[in-house]
């Protein structure tokens, strides 16, 4: 069986879906592995160490998507891709299935079983596989690093000769996977840091990292679905947030916003008028950006400065740390194609949670239900 890796082609993206030692596993496990030349150039993985570990080079990426079994990506394909992939095979990607309507339809027309790593089920059992919280931990970590780099003062107290410089207050928005890696980082580099999350489920992850709780009565009893993400607020909800939290952001150096809501925008929690009432000097990392940003005034991918606050609206920073960014994505992917993978052969049971839960096409149909909500929707 054929399992294929080319090379990523999304602008800026360095990450690759297998790296070397990955790719040894797989071989050793009795699968041949096919690498585009230079995939994983961005991620310091040269093409001579994937012929150590026992892969076969390929020149170009019709070549590879045309012959392979499954092919293993960590964006989701372009049209292009998807035409160029032999009907039956798999894909493993982030498909960004809810989102991308286009191309879900294609992958079932040309009877593509396809999994995204997006939608993994969140369950003991798939830890292991699950892509989202692994890349999440570096964009918190990371976020930290760039709010501390564009901060005109220090992290830390510092005690010196010339006086008290006393420690930057920093508030993480979102307590997910990225938003308590960010808070633990802030807390590493000596800020004074409070989180909040709509979910007070959260609280005590919150308080076990040294950090301080912000909370807000904002009149709704349950907020987390049963996957565990904060559920999207009704209207006067999410006017109170805002407004409690424009009370609470003029007080910080750094904000960090993390709040998503799967499939949809995410939530609008800063405000222009928010950001007008900041100190001078104060930054605000976004990292929804993607999903259009709990700032109002965030730009994907540029940083914006207004009323002297610096905006930072990042979209990909798994990518700028490629080196464990890939090392942690393929041992996620690895374990997703082993849950199926049966004597170096598909057997592909969709009995099992794990597989169901990430399949979104197979047999030529889309099989995942909040997908073909989502689908009949936007037909509707």
């Amino acid at each position: 069986m054929k399992v294929a890796v080319p090379k990523e082609i999304v602008p800026g993206e360095r990450r690759v879906a297998l790296t070397p030692d990955a790719a040894a596993a797989l071989v050793k496990g009795g699968l041949d592995v096919w690498i585009e030349s230079h995939a994983g150039d961005g991620a310091f993985h040269y093409d001579a160490a994937y012929e150590k570990a026992g892969a076969r080079l390929v020149a170009s990426a019709p070549e590879l998507n045309s012959q392979a079994d499954v092919v293993l990506k960590v964006q989701k394909p372009g049209l292009d891709e998807v035409d160029q992939m032999r009907e039956g095979m798999v894909l493993i990607a982030f498909l960004q299935a809810l989102s991308s309507p286009e191309l879900v339809q294609r992958l079932a027309a040309r009877r593509i079983t396809s999994f995204g790593m997006e939608q993994v089920p969140r369950i003991s059992r798939a830890q292991k596989m699950d892509a989202l919280s692994s890349q999440a931990n570096i964009a918190g970590y990371k976020a930290v690093l760039i709010a501390a780099e564009s901060l005109a003062k220090f992290f830390p107290m510092m005690m010196t000769a010339a006086g008290t410089v006393f420690a930057a207050k920093t508030l993480v928005i979102g307590a997910g996977v990225a938003g308590l890696q960010a808070i633990a980082t802030a807390r590493r580099l000596g800020a004074q840091v409070w989180g909040y999350d709509v979910r007070a489920a959260v609280k005590e992850q919150v308080q076990s990292l040294g950090a301080k709780f912000l909370e807000f009565d904002l009149g709704i009893s349950d907020a987390e679905d049963k996957g565990g993400y904060a559920k999207a607020l009704s209207a006067e909800a999410s006017r109170k947030q805002q407004e409690m939290l424009a009370e609470k952001t003029k007080d910080f150096d750094v904000v960090i916003t993390t709040a998503l809501v799967p499939g949809r925008a995410a939530p609008r929690l800063v405000t222009k008028e928010t950001v007008a009432g900041m100190r001078p000097g104060s930054v605000i990392v976004d990292l929804a950006a993607e999903a259009g940003g709990n700032c109002e005034l965030t730009q994907a991918d540029k940083i914006v400065e207004a009323h002297g606050v610096t905006i930072h609206g990042p979209t990909n920073l798994p990518a700028t740390m490629p080196v464990h960014a890939s090392q942690l994505y393929a041992r996620n992917v690895s374990e997703l194609l082993g849950s199926f993978v049966k004597d170096g052969a598909l057997a592909i049971s969709l009995d099992d949670e794990v597989v169901k839960g990430a399949c979104i096409t197979h047999g030529g149909e889309v099989i995942h239900d909040a997908v073909k909500a989502t689908l009949a929707e936007k037909k509707a």
